[in-house]
Formats: C-alpha cells, structure tokens, sequence
C-alpha cells in the first residue's frame, strides 16, 4: 500500500555549498566536472526506490514556482558550519497553542540555532522582532562565544577576554580598579561609568562569587563572569563590542588589518619608533618589572607575554642584546630589541599599543624617515637606528665580532642552538645615542639577497692568521660595494695572532688603498676584560656621515671627536640611567 502518489524533495542552501552537485552525482554517479547554476528537476521513479514511491528532487532557488514539500533536505559544507539559523514558526494566527515547547529543546540541543521565534504576518506579531534576531545573529553571534550545552563560555572567548583584561590590567596587580574600569569602559563605549553604577557592577559580581572583587577591584574571575551573564541574558552584543574593539573578528582572531595595519615607506625611506612609542614600551616593561631591578626576569618576560599568542623570544635573543649577571635581558636591552624586531607592528598590536595610547592603529606609532638621498645633500642625518652587515669567509669571526659589541670576550661560549645572527647595542657619535644593528651575513658568495646588501654601513671581516680569509672579502666588495654609495670598513679579525701572507694579489692594505677604503682596521676579542668598543663607534658614525671623504674617515681628529662625544655621553648616561633606576 502507498503512503503516497509522489514525495518531493527540495534541496535548500546558501551559495556554494555543494547543493547541485549532489544531484548531478545522484543523475550520473560520477561528481561533475562543470557545475550548472542549477539543477533541473529530477523524478526517482518508483521501482528503484525501497518504498516504491516516486520522488521530485527539487534544486531550489528563489525561481522555483512550486514550494510544496514532504521534506526538506538543509545543505551545509561541513568545513563551514558558521552560518547561524533562526527557526521560525509563521502563521501563528491559525493556531491556538504555541509550539515554542517543542522547539525549544531542538534550539538547546543544536548550538548553530541562534533563537526561535513564533510570528503572523496577518496580525503582524514579531515581524520585526524576527529581523531584528537574524541581524543580531548575524552581528553579534552565540555560537564563537558561548556552548549552551556545557552554560559556559567557550575556550577561544575565555582566552580573548584574558588577553583583554591583561592589557586593560595597567599596573599588573590582577584587578581592575576603578580608574582601569572607567579607561576601559570609555575605550569600548565612549562613556565611562558613573561611580554608582560601578558599584552596582561589582556587588552582582560579588553576590554571586566570592573571589570576583578583590581590594575593590574586578578580578579576571569576576570579569569573565560578567560577559558570561551578559551573554546569558542575551545582550551579546556587550561582549562583541569589547571583542572588536580589542581587534578581534568573527573567529575571534585577531584581526591581520589590526595587527599588520598599512604602511606606506617610500623608496630609499627607513622606519623607527617614535617616542610616544617608546614611552608606551617602557610603561609595559615597567608593567612587568616587579621586582624593579631594571631587568626581565624568566617568570617577567613569560607574564609579559601572556597577551601573545605564542613565545615571541627564544634564546637567541640573549645572544642578541646584553643581559646582566644572571642572563636576564635589561632595561635598555628591552628597548635595543624592541626597537629592530621586524615584527614591530604585529607585538604592538599585541601589547595594546592602539588601545592604551587611543591611536587608530600601531602605525600610528612609527616615524618614516626622510630620504637617504635628502640626507647626503644636506650632510646630516635624523635617523636613530642604522644596520651594518657584516660579511665574512667562514671562521673569520663575525659571530664573535657580534659579541663583542655585547661587551662579551671568548670566554663566553654559544650553544648553536642559541645561536643569534644578529646584535643591537647603543653607541655614542658627537653625544648622540644611536642604535647599531649589526646583521651577520651567511657566507654565500654566488648568491646574496636584498636584504644582505640593504644596509647603512658594510663590515668586511677576514682572519689574518688565515692565509685565503681575505680573498671573500675582497671578491664580495668588488662584486656587491664597489660602485655602491654604501661605506665600507675592512675589519682583520684575530690581531692577537701571527699575521698570515694573504693569498691574493694584493695585501689588505694595498687593497684597501687601491679602493679608497681606510685601511684594515685591527681587532679581537681575545682579551680579559669586555672587548673594545671603538669600532662600532667609527661604523655608526661612517653609517650616519657616509659623504665624508676617505681622508676624513681616516682622519685620527675625525675618530677622535666621536670618540670623545661617546665617553661624555655614557658618563652622562649613566647618570641618567641611575637617577631613574632611584626613581623606580
């Protein structure tokens, strides 16, 4: 007996899902190479159906003139379930009772089922409370924020609003007090919070927990559960401002606009921080600095970066800028890192910068330097930050000459895993703290990349107790920087030991007369006491002055008055550096 003459089946989506394909696969059981708009309707004849009923397989669309169903196939890509559903039951005109009783538990039991809702076109109930919920769904969605099965918010949420209560945290104590409570709420919703209302905030915190106010102040427990309630009491929308505020998307990543913001670098322009961005960086570090000793213990540095989704410093960076005693990374050392790391942006964003300062994105906190050109006309330079590659034949030294500008002899050994390619330190010309980065090129003479020849200032490094040390040095000037604008300085490595007749045409110093380079400046690190430090001076100062003629290089005066200009100044220096230490 046939329940039935015929059964139809439309098939619903959104856009490509996949929809049609599932039926020109079920026509010719093989999946299609050339997928039409649509699919036209299909008959399953009765004899090859287990019940014996003929089925319409309806691909359906907006153009589809018949809406009679028996059932309704909903087709979703499975690696994309984010399109949240609203139910709706219409005509409730008709009916005396309400079916919401029976709804409900479906919506509790499916997460991607945002609400329900009963309405009447013809008595016009709730038309337009069901847009303004598909809006909302839309908008400000349970489904990243909240599991209705578990009453609690989800990981990714809990995870996002504890790196947003952290960077709201400004002195670091675990509690928000009012004055964080107030720049918090004015950062999200452009008004603060009047004193009552703030106490109204925390004694529902209080009366339902007893570890969510603390000395007066919003603990994370107490902060999290908040958006929990918010989010219960459907006021989504509460949390999804602070969310997006804060950077985050949909998915509850951050945003790559927000971390990565556009920056414009003309050619033969650099960037550097300005100093509304250093205050910010020292304001984290002292954040951070708890013991205030001046310096990021291993605990410190893993608390300050509790906002970042992964460990940005590895151990190279102890073999990058100077530690103290115990190996951990200074004060200055902190903003010499800071200051270079390519990903300058992306841990501002990370950090807050855009939040904390009220700037419209961490762009804000980069100053794009004048041309290098307009510098060597006008002879004088305003930049702060200056690169020096080194280059060398394997085993000339360059990794030691890295070191040495850390104030580090061959009694400290590195573990190649630790290994840093390159070291950032400040020096002194004319009483001017400038930041140097010396940047350790891999020895491939066939092949060096932009960024190896991209520099202020070039270091060639030979062994001079090695007999065809020399010889890469002097094939990659001639090949890279002889007709370059960029300066040059000869560095023989090793001063300490017998010097070796180079096997090249010319000697050293012949060479570097030939070229109208000065001559091979001697050096080494095999010393009791911290190397000296002279000749990263004479590199920062050919970087930043790099019109002056060779005789002025080689000039002793010319040396003699920077020089002298970084002694005044790191005497002055460390003054300074005391009287703040006092003062923390």
């Amino acid at each position: 007996m046939l329940l039935s003459d015929s059964h139809t089946c439309p098939l619903v989506s959104t856009a490509k899902v996949g929809k049609t394909s599932l039926i020109m696969s079920l026509v010719s059981e093989e999946f299609p190479d050339d997928v039409p708009l649509r699919a036209e309707e299909i008959t399953i004849p009765a004899d090859v159906t287990p019940e014996r009923v003929p089925t319409h397989i309806v691909d359906y669309s907006g153009n589809t003139t018949d809406h009679t169903a028996n059932v309704i196939c909903i087709v979703y890509s499975v690696n994309n379930k984010k399109v949240p559903l609203i139910l709706v039951g219409n005509k409730s005109d008709l009916v005396e009772h309400s079916s919401m009783e029976t709804i409900l538990p479906i919506m509790n039991q499916y997460s991607d089922i945002e609400t329900c809702v009963e309405c009447s076109a013809k008595n016009l109930k709730n038309i337009s409370e069901l847009f303004y919920y598909a809006q909302k769904a839309v908008l400000h969605p349970t489904g990243p924020l909240y599991c209705p099965e578990e009453k609690e918010m989800k990981p990714s949420c809990i995870k996002s609003l504890t790196r947003i209560f952290k960077v709201s945290d400004l002195d670091n104590d675990g509690i928000l007090n009012d004055k964080e409570l107030n720049f918090f709420q004015r950062t999200c919703f452009n008004m603060p919070l009047a004193p009552q209302a703030l106490e109204d905030v925390k004694n529902v915190v209080r009366k339902n927990m007893t570890d969510g106010v603390e000395d007066n102040g919003l603990t994370l427990k107490g902060f999290l559960f908040l958006h929990t309630l918010f989010i219960q009491r459907g006021r989504h929308e509460t949390t999804w401002t602070v969310l997006r505020r804060f950077g985050y998307d949909d998915d509850l990543e951050l945003h790559q606009e927000y971390l990565f913001p556009l920056l414009k670098i003309p050619a033969d322009c650099t960037t550097e921080l300005n100093h509304n961005a250093y205050l910010f960086l020292q304001s984290v570090f002292d954040k951070h600095d708890k013991d205030r000793d001046c310096a990021l213990s291993p605990d410190e540095v893993k608390d300050l970066f509790k906002v970042f989704p992964y460990m940005p410093w590895g151990p190279d960076v102890n073999n990058t800028v100077c530690t103290n005693d115990q190996g951990w990374i200074t004060y200055q050392a902190y903003l010499d890192y800071t200051t270079y790391v390519q990903r300058c942006l992306e841990y501002l964003g990370y950090l807050g910068y855009s939040i904390i300062c009220e700037q419209e994105s961490q762009a804000a906190a980069i100053t794009v330097t004048r041309n290098k050109r307009i510098d060597l006309q006008k002879k004088q330079t305003q930049r702060s930050v200056f690169r020096c590659n080194i280059l060398g034949a394997r085993g000339s030294g360059k990794t030691s000459f890295l070191q040495a500008f850390l104030g580090r002899n061959l009694l400290r050994k590195i573990r190649e895993d630790h290994k840093s390619f390159y070291s950032i330190n400040t020096t002194y010309v004319y009483g001017q703290e400038k930041y140097l980065l010396l940047h350790e090129v891999m020895p491939d003479f066939d092949f060096l990349s932009e960024e190896d020849l991209a520099c202020d200032v070039v270091c060639l490094v030979y062994d001079v107790n090695n007999p065809r040390s020399f010889e890469y040095c002097a094939k990659v000037y001639k090949q890279y920087f002889m007709d370059s604008k960029t300066p040059c300085m000869m560095i023989a490595s090793k001063s300490d030991l017998h010097e070796a007749r180079q096997h090249y045409s010319l000697t050293p110093l012949d060479f570097c007369r030939k070229n109208k380079l000065h001559p091979p400046q001697p050096w080494t690190c095999n010393t009791v006491d911290a190397p000296n430090k002279d000749l990263y001076t004479k590199l920062t100062t050919m970087a930043m002055y790099p019109h002056m003629a060779q005789a002025d290089l080689k000039s002793s005066t010319f040396w003699l008055r920077a020089s002298v200009g970084a002694t005044v100044f790191a005497v002055l220096g460390f003054a300074m550096y005391r009287a703040i230490l006092k003062q923390r």
